[in-house]
């Protein structure tokens, strides 16, 4: 079943939390990976495994690099998701 938008906002917050032991309320739409969020290259592998692993898809390093927020990281799921 497709998963809507605010479905993937809450699993990728969810995810970001988990790794960077933070609550999910300080994580915002909005907030940088990195600057905001303290994401080091370890984090940032670790959790595009673990969306790979839950949405079953392959994100290519050149997109990774491309993700900047959470948002950032939820439109890019929302477009790759398969449709049905």
């Amino acid at each position: 079943m497709r998963k809507t938008v605010d479905q993937i906002e809450k699993k990728v917050v969810e995810v970001i939390a988990e790794l960077l032991h933070l609550d999910e309320s300080n994580i915002e739409p909005n907030s940088l990976l990195i600057e905001d969020l303290g994401m080091d290259s370890f984090a940032a592998v670790e959790m595009l495994f673990k969306i790979e692993e839950e949405y079953d898809l392959e994100i290519s390093d050149e997109e990774m690099i491309k993700l900047k927020t959470i948002k950032d990281v939820v439109a890019y799921l929302d477009d790759v998701i398969p449709k049905n």
